[in-house]
């Protein structure tokens, strides 16, 4: 049975909240039990370093994520749970992925759009305050996810972007260099809830909404009866539709638990009998993790070891990979001599090419050859000129998803990941 490899990461810019361990704590520790599957867990501190200036914050994160992880028990022998900055060879990585990355592409990263909107709206310049950390972000995600190969990445909708482009950069490189890289894919789970906060709206220290995850049990209790609702007075039928307080009991109580409190909505529950129900709910489940998660706190080189560990498991597999990459690009001992380009098991560094023509048939066609001049591709007749360009966009832009769909194949002998590497080069080359 071939061995599965899941990676997911935590930033480490702040506490952890009810959001975090319902999004990615929980369901990651309940995944690391599954068999056929190596599992990686990481403290994304250098990401952190693009959130927050405040080096005291990253340390204490960094130690109450992995206390998290740890007290809801996440078994660092089972699984490789290692901090992010103690693997020299992923900002390496990252180098080498900036290097056959179009700057086109990261222009249309979703958080780099998003500030140069928000700088347009205020009329100020397009990059104002956007530093390069940010710019480049995508990079070392991807460079966090291709270091190990990872074949599945569980993530939420709005990070499946950075998935997407981590696959764009593997099949750039791969068509350049030869295949190293597994063509991550992310998984989603519509069963993993999105929390809202204390005002209704997402859960995030962006917005200082957030219910911390391990406080103590009567600053919790304090924390949920503070939770937004609405008007209606005891014995009012209550909708449970947009209510952060049903979404959160939703998240942790059983189907049974949750019929119940939708029909206690529905009868007019009082919002203060509800907030009860709530705050008794998330503590069954949080107190008996709340004493690991201390003892984990007041013994920081505990932690310290266990994560030294993990990094020496990841480093056994990123260093003899990171010195095959490195051998890919040319960065080689001296001593070796040159190897014959003609003994180089890589791809060319040249771009496949479209071609389009018309045959003496009328109709228009499109072939598709690799650097080397070795066809891929050969299309089937289109009747218009224009309906034949847009073929070759939309292969461009989708590789091999949109073979089927334009009712077009590869000749004989030809993969679809190198049909997917071509693409991605292509793109990246543009920009």
């Amino acid at each position: 049975m071939t061995v599965q490899r899941v990676l997911t990461g935590i930033t480490t810019s702040g506490t952890p909240h009810l959001g975090n361990y319902v999004g990615a704590v929980r369901p990651s520790v309940q995944a690391s039990t599954r068999p056929g599957v190596q599992s990686f867990y990481f403290l994304a501190d250098y990401h952190a370093l693009i959130k927050t200036g405040d080096p005291a914050r990253v340390q204490r994160s960094t130690l109450e994520i992995a206390a998290t992880w740890l007290a809801a028990g996440l078994d660092p022998e089972r699984v490789v749970f290692y901090r992010q900055s103690d693997i020299p060879e992923i900002p390496e990585l990252t180098w080498f992925l900036t290097c056959v990355t179009g700057k086109g592409v990261l222009n249309r990263a979703h958080a780099y759009k998003a500030s140069v909107d928000k700088n347009t709206a205020a009329g100020t310049e397009p990059d104002d305050g956007v530093t390069a950390g940010l710019f480049m972000y995508p990079v070392l995600m991807g460079a966090d996810i291709l270091m190990f190969n990872a074949h599945q990445v569980p993530v939420g909708r709005d990070q499946i972007q950075h998935i997407e482009m981590a696959r764009d950069m593997a099949a750039s490189f791969n068509h350049l260099y030869g295949e190293h890289f597994t063509l991550p894919e992310a998984a989603i789970d519509d069963n993993v809830a999105t929390l809202p906060g204390l005002d209704g709206r997402k859960m995030s220290k962006s917005y200082d909404n957030t219910i911390p995850l391990f406080v103590p049990r009567e600053q919790l209790k304090k924390l949920v009866m503070g939770l937004l609702t609405d008007s209606r007075a005891p014995g009012e039928p209550k909708s449970t539709e947009g209510s952060a307080l049903f979404q959160i009991y939703q998240a942790f109580a059983t189907s049974d638990e949750t019929d119940a409190m939708r029909q206690a909505f529905a009868s007019g529950i009082a919002w203060g009998e509800a907030k009860q129900q709530l705050f008794e709910r998330l503590d069954a489940e949080i107190a008996p993790m709340r004493a690991a998660y201390e003892h984990y706190m007041t013994h920081p080189d505990e932690v310290e070891r266990i994560l030294l560990a993990g990094a020496a498991k990841a480093r056994a597999i990123a260093t003899p990979f990171t010195q095959q990459l490195r051998h890919a690009v040319g960065l080689r001992h001296l001593a070796a001599g040159a190897t014959p380009a003609k003994a180089e098991k890589t791809a060319k560094a040249a771009l496949a090419a479209f071609k389009q023509y018309r045959e003496k048939d009328g109709l228009f066609y499109f072939k598709l050859a690799d650097a080397s001049g070795q066809l891929l591709l050969q299309s089937t007749g289109f009747d218009q000129p224009k309906a034949c360009g847009a073929a070759i966009a939309r292969l461009q832009a989708e590789g091999n998803a949109a073979l089927e769909p334009l009712g077009q194949s590869l000749l004989p002998g030809v993969t679809t990941d190198t049909l997917d590497g071509a693409m991605a080069a292509l793109r990246n080359a543009k920009g």
